[in-house]
């Protein structure tokens, strides 16, 4: 497991929608929590089921070797992904999106950041994006 500056080093180059490359290392219980990917960064990576397509059939298989998109990281010390190949992302992606992560399109190339308090240029930023 990485250190605390490890984690925190890695994190402060991600950026949301930054594509990664990596081989899918375990399903575990396939169908019920989402599947774990080797990034090459020295911390794990995970995709939710959320993300995936229904029929766990459909997930990619342990040993794929496919294209992410960072999602999301915090304090877990992991990097959220989503796939990046439609056919390993749930079908009514954009829906899901809409509903759950209405200002994902703007957050892609984004530093992916804490969930600390938001400086007066992020505030200003959201509120600008609000306006729209």
């Amino acid at each position: 497991m990485a250190t605390d500056a490890e984690w925190e080093r890695v994190r402060r180059n991600l950026r949301f929608g930054q594509v990664l490359r990596g081989t899918v290392v375990k399903v575990p219980s396939p169908g019920a929590i989402g599947i774990f990917v080797d990034v090459g960064l020295g911390v794990g990576g995970f995709v939710d089921v959320l993300l995936l397509p229904e029929q766990a059939e459909e997930w990619p298989a342990e040993g794929t070797v496919t294209d992410f998109e960072v999602w999301w990281a915090d304090s877990r010390r992991q990097v959220r992904l989503k796939p990046s190949d439609p056919q390993y992302l749930r079908k009514d992606f954009a829906d899901f999106v809409a509903g759950v992560r209405p200002l994902w399109p703007s957050d892609v190339g984004r530093p992916v950041r804490d969930s600390g308090p938001l400086t007066a240029q992020e505030l200003a930023s959201l509120l600008d994006r609000q306006e729209r």
